[in-house]
């Protein structure tokens, strides 16, 4: 039994659902489940009864909770005493940044070390979300933001910072947004998209495979600012983060279709096999302490 199925079996406790444990403490709802399952399996007790309103802990459940809780405890104070017995952290952050993630994100963490660590230099790369996590599962990076349409793997210990929908966008007056897009007209317009590995070309591929189109004419544009621009000055549609769509809309710059991804996510990440770095550590704190 590790530490991390310890984690889940109290947020899981405390929350009582295996959806709303898995958004707390930020793994997927099948490594929960799994988790949950390993822990009955090595103690060979029945820690939950699963109903329909949700999980409940069982007699056994219940007084372990109380020693799962003094166990986290004694380890979060564990790692607290031996960073304090190395002294100040120093050392050097590789971070990426995807190219339209959230600034402010990246703002709270620097500022954060500035105040806290300034003896850590941290270094910046811009990169595409696919690179960015490419580039923290092969070394090149220690963590990273970045926007994520998917699921992003049990290996990366990933924290939600930011959750979003995906608007498509056309220029004002260019098709009635009150009907159901009109698939084969908007495939004779230009689009207005970013490279296949970030999270709008990935949504707009998405919409692609779903409605069995592809557009005449693609204009790649790795800017959402620039996006914005060319579909308010009638050059073609395209996609825009919730913000900057709602407020293109409110303008009068863009008239929004519909949703072309519901639910995509702003990340911070890092390799689990590393999470008793100290930096990295250190870097989730300040991170999940913005939220």
């Amino acid at each position: 039994m590790d530490i991390q199925q310890l984690r889940t079996f109290v947020a899981v406790a405390r929350e009582g659902s295996i959806t709303r444990a898995s958004e707390r403490i930020h793994l997927s709802q099948p490594a929960v489940s799994a988790h949950i399952k390993a822990m009955e399996e090595t103690l060979g007790l029945s820690l939950f009864e699963r109903t329909p309103r949700g999980m409940i802990l069982t007699g056994d459940g219940e007084r372990l909770l109380a020693r799962a809780e003094q166990t986290l405890g004694a380890h979060r104070e564990l790692l607290e005493e031996a960073t304090r017995l190395k002294g100040s952290l120093t050392g050097r952050l590789r971070l990426g940044m995807g190219c339209n993630s959230g600034p402010e994100a990246l703002g709270r963490l620097m500022t954060g070390f500035a105040e806290r660590y300034p003896q850590v230099d941290v270094e910046l790369r811009h990169g595409t979300s696919r690179s960015i996590a490419e580039g923290i599962r092969n070394g090149g990076l220690d963590a990273g933001f970045y926007n994520e349409t998917g699921e992003p793997g049990d290996d990366l210990n990933v924290v939600d910072v930011l959750r979003f929908a995906i608007y498509l966008a056309v220029p004002p007056g260019t098709v009635d947004a009150k009907d159901k897009p009109d698939w084969q007209k908007l495939a004779e317009m230009p689009w207005i998209c970013p490279a296949p590995d970030t999270c709008c070309g990935e949504a707009a591929e998405a919409l692609f495979r779903r409605h069995n189109f592809r557009p005449t004419r693609i204009i790649s544009v790795d800017r959402e600012q620039v996006t914005r621009t060319l579909i308010a000055g009638g050059v073609g549609v395209g996609l825009l983060h919730a913000e900057a769509a709602r407020s293109a809309e409110a303008d009068g710059e863009v008239d929004l279709i519909c949703k072309a991804h519901a639910a995509a996510r702003l990340v911070f990440a890092s390799l689990r096999e590393r999470d008793d770095d100290p930096l990295l550590q250190a870097a989730r704190s300040i991170v999940t302490a913005a939220d």
